[in-house]
């Protein structure tokens, strides 16, 4: 492992690990985070590079707070407002924002073409 993502569900991770090599290693909140959770998280992170890919709504708002405190030099990547959090953005928008981070090399990049008709 490189790096780390963390997120909030395993819906995101899933999606997520479509489109990164095996090379980051994606971690889940499970939507809350209390003080042990926490903990675990930074147990299980070290001193691996961290990025916080949360949803763009209120829940997420608040897991990004937490985290930000945990881990202070972590990496912030977003999705848009609109999109039904990190598992409904669509690969295209997720790889831009990847590569947006500086993510390049671990991206997996998805066949975008159309199926010919």
């Amino acid at each position: 492992m490189d790096i780390v993502i963390i997120v909030e569900g395993k819906n995101d991770r899933s999606r997520l690990r479509r489109l990164v090599n095996e090379h980051v290693y994606i971690v889940c909140t499970y939507g809350t985070l209390s003080t042990d959770r926490t903990e675990s998280l930074l147990r299980e992170v070290g001193s691996l590079p961290v990025y916080l890919f949360m949803d763009n709504d209120a829940s997420g708002k608040k897991i990004r707070g937490v985290l930000r405190d945990a881990f202070p030099d972590a990496e912030h990547i977003y999705t848009r407002r609109g999109y039904a959090g990190v598992e409904g953005t669509p690969d295209e928008y997720l790889v831009q924002m990847l590569e947006k981070a500086g993510l390049e090399e671990y991206v997996i990049y998805p066949d975008l073409t159309p199926p010919l008709a």
